[in-house]
Order: structure tokens, then sequence, then C-alpha cells
């Protein structure tokens, strides 16, 4: 098994998710505030598994250690400070979590949640207790669960699996294109941080980390079809659990406009 081999395994969930009838449903600013509000939940959680691998694939404790391939410990490191120190619109360093909040409260979308949530996980010092007992749509629950159990595992090439192939690349040009219309019908919001936030993924997953990402996946797997396996099971149960994602944000913006139709 290879890399083009998952790729085919996991073509009906990716298919899936690029043909979400979401896309669709975000129509109107309300819609894509609300659409950020739980959005911001992936994006936040992206950042654990991405310092999940730093943790396993580079000594990031002391006495410092030569730890595993070096080729692999450039490629996470060079991945880990694009995503925690990229560049703002502004010019400054911030995480991709940071500018998303930023993107958020530029179109007036709420942020309290998240951090509230952020304020409880650092309260209880315990992920799994945060999310269960947090008032959060099941399926972001569900979602937020399985990128933490896969973290838990230790495994890491699971860990990649999730990374690589859970996270869509397709999915930030679609949104551009959403956010550009929108910008258009509604000049006088501005979406320019969001969309600079989606066009900067573009950027840095489709000429670097995308490609620099396979080639940890092959670094960690080798030869072995037991890994691979588990690359392949990993990458659908992250597909899936994305889509149901997708299915709760669409239901919370048809509650949404249901509510302001009454």
């Amino acid at each position: 098994m290879n890399i083009k081999t998952v790729n085919e395994k996991i073509q009906p969930q990716k298919k899936q998710l690029l043909n979400h009838t979401l896309y669709e449903k975000i129509k109107s600013i309300d819609d894509l505030r609300q659409f950020q509000e739980l959005h911001i939940y992936a994006v936040w959680d992206f950042m654990s598994l991405l310092k999940a691998l730093q943790s396993s694939l580079t000594c990031t404790t002391t006495p410092w250690l030569p730890t595993g391939n070096p080729e692999t410990r450039y490629l996470i490191n060079e991945i880990v400070l694009a995503e925690e120190t990229d560049i703002s619109l502004e010019g400054k360093r911030q995480s991709h979590y940071e500018m998303y909040l930023d993107a958020m409260k530029s179109c007036g979308a709420n942020t309290k949640a998240i951090e509230s949530f952020l304020e409880n996980v650092v309260k209880t010092q315990n992920i799994f207790v945060s999310i269960k007992k947090s008032d959060l749509h099941p399926n972001i629950k569900s979602f937020l669960d399985f990128t933490f159990r896969v973290i838990e595992q230790g495994k890491p090439h699971e860990i990649a699996a999730a990374f690589t192939f859970g996270r869509e690349d397709l999915i930030p040009e679609m949104f551009t294109a959403i956010l550009k219309n929108l910008q258009a019908n509604f000049p006088e919001t501005d979406l320019s941080k969001l969309i600079y936030y989606f066009e900067r993924h573009i950027e840095l997953d489709g000429d670097e980390h995308g490609p620099m990402a396979m080639l940890m996946i092959n670094d960690l797997c080798g030869n072995s079809e037991t890994k691979w396996k588990e690359v392949e099971e990993i990458s659908i149960q992250a597909l899936e659990k994305r889509i149901a994602l997708w299915d709760a944000i669409e239901e919370k913006i048809l509650e949404g406009n249901l509510t302001l139709s009454n």
C-alpha cells in the first residue's frame, strides 16, 4: 500500500465532503458568522494535531537528542513555523487560529464560545472532560473527541493520517469563492481577513505543506502494511467526522434562518 492507494480508498468520503450542501447554504453574513462560530473548533484542534506530531517526531524536551529522521524533523518544524507564527494581513506574526479569531471579529462573529471553551480546557486540564461538559453540538463533540483520541493513542502515523488526509485540501478554494461572492453582495462587511486566511491556506497547503505531509506519511509507514492500513482507516474516520461537522454547521444555519423568518 502507498499514498496513491490511500487516496483512492478515501475518494468516496472526499467526494461527499466536497459536494456537501453546506456550501450553498452560506448566503448571508449571518450564515457566514454561524459557520465561523462552529468551524473555529476545527481550526483550533488542527493545531493540537500539529503539535502532537512535533512532539512525536522531533525532540521537544531537554536534554536534547537527535530524534527520528532529519528530513521528517525538517518537514514538521517547517509546517509548525508557518501554522504557529505566520504573517497576518497586517504583517504581524500570528498563528492561523489567532488569524481566524481576528477574521471572526472583523465580520461580527461571536468569539465568546470558543474562548470560554479554551478557558475551561485550561481549568480542567482534561480535554475530554471539557468536550463532554460543553454545550457544543454532538457532532462537534465527536469531531473533537476523535482528534484527541488519536493524539492520546500516540501512534505518529495515525496522527499524521488525521493531519494529512483528514483535513481537506480543496475546500479553502471553495470558501474563497463563497467569500468573494458575499463581499460583493455585502460590501459593508469587511471579509478581507477571512479571505486572506483561506487564500493563505491554499498557498501553503498546495505549494508546501501538502507535499511535505505526504513525504512524512511515506517515512512513517515505510513498508509496513499494518501502518498503511491504519492510515487508511484513520483517514476515512477523520473525513467522516468532518462530514458530520459540516452537517452540524448546516443544521445550525438552517435553524438560524428559520428563527429569523418567524
